[in-house]
């Protein structure tokens, strides 16, 4: 049963989380230009958030990086995922494996940046490729997205009953057909999940993105970043609601596919 200090916290807890959101909403629609004074509503801003390229094109770099940078995460941490779970490794082995795969999660993001500016240096140096960029940027991302993919992977194949395959076995299914027809509807709930994750993660990442980008990959973040410095315009509120409704809208959307598999 719930108590009313429990309420309290949990209330409180949710106006800390959605209070700072909810103002930058608000002062999206807020026809002043400068200050915090309400001179009426307007959806000019998101107007003109419309006709500025710039952003139109920060918009497209953090949707282009987003989506092949979760696709190849998906894809790896997936088979990595199983690899680890379904192989018959040594438990010493197996822990050596699990500190590599949590590395990128509990490493500081700025710790992360450093490393693949010097190695991106380092292969530049050597080829004469992986210069600054959105695909270095890909790159980038994909080593920390493979990660929580794997984990959230791992977490559902853990939950499946074993005999399942086993059944399948015995009706002399194939290891091909045993994961395709069996293994992979099951554990497709948790491989939405993963990548709904690293879209996510991908698409708010700041400090790698920062590092390793180029004049010309810009995402949205480094834009407002940018614009920050150069004063907290009314567009810029349009873009991080803009930004926010997509984020929750994503989450909605993965929680129904997935109650429906």
């Amino acid at each position: 049963m719930r108590t009313w200090p429990q309420a309290v916290v949990a209330y409180l807890s949710l106006v800390l989380l959605y209070l700072p959101a909810l103002a930058v909403a608000i002062f999206s629609v807020n026809k002043a230009r400068f200050g915090l004074n309400w001179k009426g509503f307007s959806w000019m801003w998101y107007q003109k958030l419309l006709e500025n390229e710039a952003i139109i094109e920060a918009t497209l770099n953090s949707l282009i990086l987003a989506v092949v940078s979760t696709i190849i995460a998906t894809v790896i941490g997936t088979a990595l995922a199983l690899g680890l779970e379904r192989a018959p490794w040594p438990k010493s082995c197996l822990r050596l494996f699990d500190a590599i795969v949590n590395i990128p999660v509990a490493v500081p993001d700025i710790i992360m940046a450093v490393a693949l500016v010097l190695a991106f240096s380092l292969l530049r140096n050597l080829s004469g490729i992986f210069d600054m960029g959105l695909g270095a940027m890909i790159i980038g991302h994909v080593t920390f997205q493979i990660s929580f993919v794997t984990m959230v992977v791992r977490g559902r194949l853990a939950s499946l009953n074993p005999q399942t395959r086993e059944a399948a076995w015995d009706l002399f299914a194939s290891r091909f057909y045993n994961f395709r027809r069996v293994t992979l509807p099951l554990i497709t709930p948790g491989i939405l999940a993963g990548a709904m994750l690293a879209f996510t993660l991908s698409l708010d990442d700041f400090i790698i993105s920062f590092f390793i980008h180029g004049p010309e990959s810009v995402t949205l973040p480094i834009y407002i970043f940018a614009s920050l410095k150069r004063g907290l315009t009314p567009e810029t509120n349009a873009l991080s609601t803009v930004m926010l409704l997509a984020t929750v809208l994503l989450a909605l959307l993965a929680e129904r596919i997935t109650r429906k598999l």
